[in-house]
């Protein structure tokens, strides 16, 4: 198996790197930080570290970039040679954007999500489809993964999955406090929501949103006045809207009009 080597060690890095040490990947963490890195190694004695340098040589090596998108310039000027395949889980970053600050042959934007901590993540991939199956295979060890043909379709798919659990929080909150406001038990109300969460994977799986409130959906019962209450308040409109001015702040941080 090859070698994988990661630029920046936080959060996302630490998740991605533990998928891929459970595909049995080799793991080189390259970060400014000696500490971060020494306390990471000692956690995941499996991985090899160095700390960046000017002129850090990465002719021929597999990147996964985990800096903040801000870091680009700074860490992009540290590093000389030509990668072989790159892949950038910078948010609000454009090929053109690493092209102009980092040499490889190929490049791959990514967008996973916070659930990669549980190998749940569900991943957007785009960019070079020479890398396309590589891409899958390596992004796969953090959960699903979705190939889309544009950056633009990874712009509206960062709105729907990479800030999606935060929406899905919201509502969750929300289900949680109309529970303790009717009457229930807090711990009572979040053992519930998290048992509804959990089950809806499965019927998500299984069919489309629509036969599900169809199957859930009795004539005159709780179902039905509770769904007619969204419906009269026009709350599919603003979830709408919510994926599309999530949508609109990724073309504006890619500085790319929006259509």
């Amino acid at each position: 198996m090859k070698t994988i080597t990661l630029i920046g060690n936080g959060n996302m890095a630490k998740a991605i790197i533990m998928g891929l040490i459970k595909k049995n990947y080799k793991i080189e963490v390259i970060g400014r930080n000696e500490d971060k890195l020494s306390k990471l190694q000692k956690e995941l004695p499996q991985i090899s570290i160095a700390k960046l340098q000017d002129s850090f040589d990465i002719t021929s090596k597999n990147i996964i970039f985990a800096v903040k998108p801000f870091n680009l310039v700074e860490v992009g000027a540290k590093l000389k040679g030509v990668a072989n395949s790159f892949y950038s889980v910078l948010a609000g970053t454009t090929i053109k954007d690493l092209k102009q600050n980092i040499s490889a042959k190929y490049y791959v934007r990514v967008m996973p999500n916070i659930s990669a901590k549980f190998n749940k993540s569900m991943t957007t991939l785009t960019g070079d489809k020479k890398l396309k199956d590589e891409a899958i295979e390596i992004f796969e060890a953090i959960g699903q993964t979705l190939w889309v043909e544009t950056e633009k379709e990874l712009n509206i798919a960062t709105a729907i999955a990479g800030s999606g659990p935060a929406f899905l929080a919201y509502f969750a909150n929300a289900i949680i406090e109309g529970g303790i406001e009717a009457g229930l038990k807090k711990d009572d109300a979040i053992t519930l929501n998290a048992g509804l969460f959990s089950g809806f994977i499965s019927l998500l799986n299984d069919d489309e949103p629509n036969d599900i409130i169809k199957k859930v959906m009795s004539p005159n019962g709780t179902t039905e006045a509770g769904y007619n209450y969204l419906i009269k308040n026009n709350v599919e409109k603003h979830i709408k809207n919510t994926i599309k001015t999530a949508y609109n702040k990724a073309l504006k941080l890619a500085n790319i009009d929006s259509d």
